[in-house]
């Protein structure tokens, strides 16, 4: 069953003069490893923090460092959390979170499902 879903645009060379004019948000809002990243894909990650807040329904106990987007080896992106952020996902159902980026002409997207348990069958009410 979906429990959310949330979606975020970055202009790219506008998330670069903000990251030039304040360089302290890199470590605000990345992991030391996304940090390594080229700005198009710190643009991207950016949007995927976005667009998990926003299936989630609210940053209410959610930490941007807590939130680390990282690759398999396919290149598939997924979310590793941690701290308040994970414990804010578990309390809100979730078990699976769907993550796709892109970033193309100048702009990132990031698009994300947060699946949850399958709702009971008709009638029944949840324990």
């Amino acid at each position: 069953m979906i429990v959310g879903i949330g979606v975020d645009l970055v202009d790219i060379a506008r998330f670069e003069r903000t990251i030039d004019r304040t360089p302290r948000l890199l470590e605000r809002l990345f992991s030391p490893a996304e940090r390594q990243l080229k700005p198009r894909s710190l643009a991207a990650r950016y949007a995927a923090k976005e667009a998990l807040i926003k299936a989630l329904g609210g940053s209410d106990g959610v930490h941007w460092t807590d939130i680390e987007v990282t690759s398999e080896a396919s290149g598939r992106p997924w979310f590793a959390l941690s701290g308040t952020t994970a414990d804010v996902v578990a309390a809100r159902g979730i078990a699976t979170l769907h993550l796709t980026m892109s970033h193309d002409a100048g702009f990132a997207i990031a698009y994300v499902v947060a699946d949850g348990a399958a709702p009971p069958p008709s009638g029944e009410e949840i324990p």
